[in-house]
């Protein structure tokens, strides 16, 4: 099951968290989730599974940000989520869809217990202007079922900003 916007509203500060919270953002059965004014590109052309790839940071400015086509960039949300007893789910929004821009390629499943900024994986299908603050994405809530194993740690527990690929951690076990 999903929960409903006004679950949501109700669940707030019990076993979801948001932060900053603004109830006008509530959705039918959802919550609408900001863009952070930081983003980050990788500098290599090949990108090595095995290896950290090397980054560099952008700010997204007030007039906001021309992305270009086919290119991978990471941002985050603006808001800090935590989340017990639930999944937490992360779609992009129709109307950033139906302007080509996709926020989160593969990456919209959250672990039972997550806590953190969600890394968007931020994709455009051909030029176009972007901003921060903008309402990019949903989180969404399904309900779980059967034992339930709580996720502590891992690769991107509590992250504090934006989390380039970790996958090389992998390759090292």
């Amino acid at each position: 099951m999903i929960l409903s916007g006004p679950e949501i509203k109700k669940r707030m500060g019990k076993d979801i968290f948001i932060d900053p919270f603004d109830p006008s953002r509530v959705n039918p059965n959802s919550y609408n989730l900001t863009l952070h004014h930081e983003l980050v590109t990788y500098d290599e052309e090949v990108l090595d599974m095995s290896k950290p790839n090397k980054t560099h940071q952008l700010t997204i400015p007030e007039e906001g940000l021309v992305l270009t086509p086919h290119k991978l960039y990471l941002g985050r949300t603006l808001e800090h989520t935590e989340t017990q007893n639930l999944v937490p789910m992360l779609e992009g929004r129709s109307s950033v869809g139906r302007l080509g821009l996709f926020v989160h390629v593969t990456a919209g499943f959250g672990d039972v217990g997550f806590k953190g900024f969600w890394t968007l994986e931020i994709f455009a299908v051909q030029p176009i202007r972007i901003f921060r603050g903008v309402e990019i994405c949903q989180i969404f809530y399904h309900t779980i079922e059967g034992d339930m194993i709580t996720y502590q740690g891992g690769k991107y527990q509590n992250n504090k900003g934006i989390q380039p690929s970790m996958l090389y951690k992998d390759f090292q076990k």
